[in-house]
């Protein structure tokens, strides 16, 4: 069984565009045109290209890609602010809002040409948001699956509630968690990828994989391969196995 991941893309488009074609590459070299490629959320804000992320997305599905994109805390606030501006994701800290510049919401809607939003008076801002985000990108967004299982590994975006059978997760855990989970040294049974919590480089913790290194702030966009519960990272010269207590620097 061969599933390939990608991490936390924030609107870099060109490196999600860069981590398909390490992706490809690895296709050509198994000669493997199905194994799915697993997205693990936040496909927005921060980055400035985030509409040009949707879209590429969406309409790869579309096109019959193998493509697997999952929900992350990002992506819910976005199709929440949208909803509904003066909504509040339970998961958000009281002192921040979507639009608050360390949340990065107004990236965002400046993508799709809605300029200066966290400057402007909320009721036009996000009137202007309606009338230039096309619907197709909003029903694909609000529409995305918080959790993807293949066999003996599970993809979420942030982690899962230790404990917790996992037919009985919840959406804000699968999109929030931290520390209880990350502190969590158990077998979850099924091995975790996921992102969420920035790093300088993918970590293989046993139980769990981290493969959110920072592109939001001017990291690289991390991809990895899956094979049974084996975990190679791609770069751009093949793979890089990545063993339980390794971390490996993808910035070179």
């Amino acid at each position: 069984m061969r599933t390939y991941a990608i991490g936390d893309i924030h609107g870099q488009y060109d490196l999600l565009r860069a981590a398909h074609d390490r992706i490809d590459a690895d296709r050509t070299r198994c000669g493997d045109s199905a194994a799915p490629v697993v997205h693990l959320g936040d496909l927005v804000d921060r980055g400035p290209d985030c509409a040009s992320v949707i879209g590429y997305l969406r309409r790869g599905i579309g096109a019959g890609e193998p493509w697997v994109v999952l929900k992350g805390n990002h992506d819910r606030m976005f199709s929440l602010f949208l909803h509904d501006p003066g909504a509040r994701d339970p998961g958000l800290r009281s002192s921040f809002s979507y639009l608050h510049p360390a949340i990065g919401g107004g990236a965002t809607l400046q993508s799709y040409g809605v300029r200066n939003a966290a400057d402007r008076p909320l009721a036009p801002v996000h009137a202007e948001a309606l009338d230039l985000i096309p619907p197709e990108d909003r029903a694909f967004m609000a529409a995305l699956p918080s959790q993807h299982r293949r066999q003996d590994v599970l993809f979420v975006h942030a982690g899962i509630r230790p404990g917790i059978p996992l037919d009985d997760q919840i959406e804000d855990d699968l999109v929030w968690i931290r520390g209880p989970f990350l502190d969590d040294p158990r077998d979850h049974g099924p091995l975790v990828i996921h992102g969420h919590t920035a790093i300088h480089q993918p970590e293989h913790h046993g139980n769990r994989v981290n493969i959110d290194t920072r592109a939001a702030y001017g990291g690289p966009l991390t991809a990895i391969v899956i094979e049974d519960r084996a975990v190679f990272v791609l770069g751009d010269h093949g793979r890089i196995p990545l063993l339980p207590g390794d971390g490996i620097d993808t910035s070179a």
